[in-house]
């Protein structure tokens, strides 16, 4: 949530004034998102918030049984929750639009979809849990792949992919950008929506359908979630991780190399999906470690208030970065992202942004204001 609220501190931007410092390329190349295929830093911050959602699962549940809650009141209160978390996204999706903007790209949308079936996921035993998370990705994959190719001399800029655009070739065609089973879905799913026009593509080739393998990287956070409230030895439960995650990498990357599948995220492939856990696996493991095994809670603070308020975060970036950015030049002077040259702009504007949405989420936790869906 911090990475996503710092906005890269314009690192991406600054890189382009640096052409021949590797340094500086490499910090711009990982804080932007890559075209189509692969992965950077910044790719692993959807990944990682879905996977908190299943992470956190276990511990809630528990907390709401131990409240005497029934299986049917959750059960409730998890359409509940899911039916907000997708007007919550078509909202902010619509916010600069003069009309209701109904689409399910959006991260909040696609766990909200995705989420009544963690729910029920939640009540089975682990090896069926892993079963579900498999044949998600297995079938999922089926789809593509027996989905036709188009055919020759299809217009491909009438999708919104450019001449100079870095074509999948062979099998891993099938994944290619907004010519595949599921932005052919949103053609049709997305225009039984009112709409000023009809919708034709998405312009980052994200689709609708992404919450069906999205909830199996929820559903590896769940088996993680309970991994964590085991009674296993720490170090037990760090061997576990690293081991996951470095399984999911390998399976993801010979998916890849093989061509059976690329690793996509903006389509969440299969190949995608076990990449992306695998690292977000490795993390979890260094941050239980750090925290739970080395006991540098203190340092943890700073995640800690955001994790509490995570989708107020959020919200806030998303509405009110241009109205912070103005407020802070009224208040502090039109100068007050200049102050270190011309160069560092973008930098000043993200950090100043970053800044002020932590202390007002510092302000909530405070006063033990917390956002609940």
């Amino acid at each position: 949530m911090l990475l996503m609220a710092s906005g890269g501190l314009g690192l991406a931007e600054i890189a382009k004034e640096f052409p021949d410092s590797s340094v500086w390329q490499l910090l711009g190349h990982q804080t932007d998102h890559v075209q189509w295929a692969g992965c950077v830093l910044w790719d692993l911050i959807q990944p990682a918030f879905m996977f908190m959602v299943g992470i956190a699962l276990p511990w809630s549940l528990s907390s709401r049984s131990a409240r005497g809650q029934s299986y049917k009141i959750m059960l409730a209160h998890a359409l509940w929750r899911s039916l907000l978390l997708v007007l919550l996204a078509v909202f902010l999706s619509s916010a600069w639009s003069k009309q209701t903007d109904w689409v399910f790209t959006n991260v909040l949308a696609q766990i909200g979809l995705g989420y009544p079936l963690l729910f029920l996921l939640a009540f089975t035993k682990s090896r069926t849990t892993w079963i579900a998370a498999f044949s998600i990705l297995i079938v999922y994959w089926l789809v593509f792949a027996l989905y036709p190719l188009p055919p020759a001399g299809f217009d491909w800029q009438a999708v919104g992919v450019p001449a100079e655009w870095s074509w999948l070739t062979g099998f891993a065609a099938h994944w290619e950008k907004n010519a595949n089973f599921a932005s052919n879905f949103d053609t049709w799913f997305l225009n039984l929506f009112p709409r000023d026009e009809a919708f034709t593509f998405n312009r980052g080739g994200y689709t609708t359908l992404n919450f069906v393998p999205s909830l199996a990287t929820m559903t590896f956070g769940l088996l993680a979630g309970r991994l964590l409230r085991s009674d296993l030895p720490l170090t037990g439960k760090l061997m576990r991780l690293v081991l996951a995650g470095l399984l999911g990498i390998a399976l993801g990357l010979v998916l890849d190399l093989t061509g059976i599948c690329p690793i996509v995220k903006r389509i969440w492939t299969p190949a995608w999906t076990l990449y992306s856990t695998g690292f977000v696996a490795m993390m979890l493991a260094v941050f239980v470690a750090l925290v739970d095994g080395l006991g540098f809670k203190r340092l943890a603070f700073p995640l800690i208030i955001v994790g509490l308020n995570p989708i107020t975060l959020y919200c806030l970036f998303q509405l009110s970065t241009s109205f912070i950015r103005t407020q802070l030049q009224i208040h502090l002077g039109q100068d007050i992202f200049t102050i270190f040259g011309d160069l560092w702009i973008p930098m000043m504007k993200r950090a100043s942004v970053l800044l002020v949405l932590w202390l007002i989420i510092l302000w909530m936790y405070r006063r033990k204001v917390f956002l609940r869906l």
